[in-house]
């Protein structure tokens, strides 16, 4: 009767794929009207004039909405949500009117008949190492110090046999969801129904609230499917806003709005570039005796966030001389937000290629390494790990991948006119569950009914929470219905952070073991129980982490440059897996993004206008499935019971963690091109070919 472990297919996917599941966007309602952004064109500057005579005449349009009609908001505290409030423009793209209309094309021709005259200011929207204007913050997404060290790592370095001092390069990430942010908008007197693409409805009520000046259980949010979020849709941005503030100046109709694609690129959050100084230092064996990290990112100039890159080489491997900084420039740039492994993926690039070029210099296999490195304890907390199979990881991935006799010399196997490598690199992210989520179990006509206010992204939780139900219920998973998307059921928090299934799963262990000793095995209609997800009291004694290992075969053409991928390969340690289907599709999902990381993506910025210029699809490539002919995901058997009653991790986002690092790797053995700042092109290859 055990439930989990079992590859079950996806309860929501038949749904998916006969069109027949409905997203905020098509939720059906009558007489919705259309509404469509009109956004600022320049980077920096002052509305003077706006112009929307012509839109207002246009037929089907019934309103333009600017900072002159628009509703005071309650609050304004989030700059980012404060919409149409004054005539302030703090960067391009930033919303400065909304045009209303009975269909979304008029609502779009509308917009484009909008003009708007600006006072220009000076803009600054360049990142640089070297500014004089860097600045620390106070913390690091979310909490985490700015700053941390020990020891003495300047003496540290000096001292060393083999050093490794070099600076690497993230770009600027965009997260491309196929559904793009959307909200419907329906206000009924004094309370709103928002159906939003978003990845937590509860947090998401609770923001909208405050910015309206109302009480939560006045607005309901409705989520039972996403296309797909990556983080952008962990919290609300401005079309959430925008689609209330407009559903509440025409009463009674319900508002439709969707950010096009090249609108996300301005409103919908992004990875922040990030400059990484790295330095290592070792003695002849390959033992560090220093790590230093120093971060330098930007942020929006009305809104911080500092993206916490360099927590993973606080804990990652051992030296007794470490120190990690971070520091901000504030620009006139859109807000960036949250994007899959938000710290840990762009935070892993820079040491993970530098382990290997320090490998390289040791004349030491990349793996070897690695494991002597392996920390006995958490250098960061001191804590034990709660597990830790980071070695074993990369023995498993090397056995699989047939690493063995690797020649170690880059540049050196050429088969069919493609020169050929591989490469290696560590993933990490950590294992957390978070407080305050409720499930409730109720026996309802012969079924078991589970009400949780989650929200399945795509990851599986349709799937996976009846199976945990079913378990600890003792009960077949066909007898368990879950109800999840929605503010109406208990509160449940954000999908993100890879939390979501360990913190509602073990809220409904809970709730359901609470059932079973209230009720037993013959409960009757409409017994119900629940329970609370709370501080996990092990987490101050143990570090609680998931690990993996990557593994990349690269070629790139002796002649052309050209770089292909035909394997990938992962070995990760993740806990208990709940369900290996919809497992492995995550761990493949973030892998193929890292790739698409490594090869691909590039948000081009203009610095002389402020703004992304290849902010579609047609030019901001990513990676799609000609793009790698093989990419497997293997786990090893871990349970780790001091992590939740469930002794799972989350696996959402250590399969793009480690994954660029992996390619760079591979790319170098391949050609002898050690390629620092991504993403990796032919031109930067081309000096290295034969």
């Amino acid at each position: 009767m055990t439930a989990i472990g079992k590859p079950l297919v996806r309860r929501d996917g038949a749904r998916k794929v006969t069109g027949t599941a409905t997203y905020a966007y098509e939720t059906p309602l009558d007489a919705p009207l259309f509404c469509h952004p009109v956004q600022a064109t320049v980077a920096r500057g002052r509305i003077t004039a706006i112009h929307t005579a012509d839109a207002e005449m246009l037929d089907g349009v019934l309103d333009v909405i600017t900072y002159r009609t628009a509703e005071r908001l309650a609050s304004t505290e989030d700059a980012e949500l404060a919409a149409l409030q004054d005539r302030e423009v703090a960067f391009r793209g930033q919303l400065v009117g909304l045009v209303l209309a009975e269909s979304s094309e008029s609502a779009r021709h509308g917009a484009e008949l909008v003009t708007v005259d600006y006072h220009e200011h000076a803009h600054d929207t360049e990142l640089s190492a070297d500014r004089d204007d860097l600045y620390r913050p106070e913390k690091v997404n979310p909490s985490f110090p700015t700053d941390t060290g020990t020891g003495d790592v300047d003496a540290a370095m000096a001292a060393t046999d083999v050093t490794v001092e070099q600076t690497y390069r993230t770009a600027m990430y965009h997260n491309n969801p196929m559904e793009p942010h959307a909200t419907t908008a329906w206000w009924d007197n004094d309370s709103l129904t928002l159906w939003d693409s978003t990845q937590g409805v509860h947090p998401s009520r609770t923001t909208v609230a405050k910015v309206f000046g109302l009480p939560e259980e006045r607005v309901r949010v409705v989520c039972p499917f996403v296309g797909g979020g990556f983080g952008s849709k962990g919290l609300p941005h401005v079309n959430v806003v925008a689609a209330a503030m407009a559903a509440r100046a025409h009463p009674g109709r319900p508002v439709k709005l969707a950010l096009t694609r090249q609108q996300m690129f301005s409103l919908a959050g992004y990875r922040t570039p990030t400059i990484q100084k790295m330095r290592l230092g070792a003695d002849s064996d390959g033992r560090l005796a220093a790590i230093s990290l120093d971060v330098v990112e930007q942020t929006s100039r009305i809104k911080e966030f500092a993206e916490q890159t360099a927590l993973p080489a606080r804990m990652m491997y051992a030296a007794p001389n470490r120190r990690t900084t971070h520091r901000l420039a504030a620009l006139d740039v859109p807000v960036p937000s949250w994007m899959r492994a938000p710290g840990e993926c762009p935070g892993m690039f820079g040491p993970e290629v530098a382990m290997d070029e320090l490998a390289c210099e040791l004349g030491i296999d990349p793996i070897e390494l690695r494991v002597r490195n392996e920390p006995e304890t958490d250098p960061d907390s001191g804590n034990p790990f709660s597990s830790r199979h980071l070695v074993e990881c990369l023995r498993e991935g090397a056995r699989r991948f047939g690493w063995a006799g690797r020649d170690p010399r880059p540049g050196v196997r050429l088969e069919d006119g493609w020169l050929v490598g591989t490469g290696v690199a560590a993933s990490v992210y950590p294992a957390r569950t978070n407080p305050g989520s409720t499930a409730n179990v109720r026996f309802d006509g012969g079924r078991y009914v589970v009400e949780i206010g989650a929200a399945d992204l795509g990851t599986g939780a349709w799937t996976v929470l009846p199976q945990i139900a079913a378990d600890a219920l003792g009960v077949p998973v066909e007898e368990v219905d879950v109800r999840i998307g929605d503010t109406d059921y208990p509160k449940a928090t954000v999908a993100g952070g890879s939390t979501g299934t360990a913190t509602w799963g073990s809220a409904i262990v809970e709730a359901a073991r609470t059932f079973r000793d209230k009720f037993g095995r013959d409960p009757g209609d409409g017994d119900e129980a629940d329970a609370t997800t709370g501080e996990n009291p092990a987490s101050e004694r143990y570090a609680m982490y998931a690990f993996g290992a990557q593994f990349t075969e690269a070629r790139v053409h002796a002649d052309t440059g050209e770089i292909r991928v035909p394997r990938l390969l992962g070995v990760f340690a993740a806990g208990r897996i709940i369900n290996p289907r919809t497992a492995r599709s995550q761990f493949l999902g973030g892998m193929t993004m890292g790739l698409s990381m490594a090869l691909h993506e590039d948000s081009v910025w203009d610095p002389r206008f402020g703004q992304v210029v290849n902010h579609d699809l047609a030019e901001y490539h990513v990676s799609v499935n000609a793009d790698v002919d093989d990419v497997q995901a293997h786990w090893l058997d871990e349970q780790d019971d001091q992590v939740n009653p469930l002794g799972s991790k989350g696996i959402g986002e250590i399969g793009i963690v480690g994954t660029a690092a992996s390619v760079v790797n591979a790319v170098f053995h391949a050609t002898g091109a050690r390629i620092r700042d991504l993403p990796v092109t032919l031109d930067k290859v081309l000096p290295f070919l034969p």
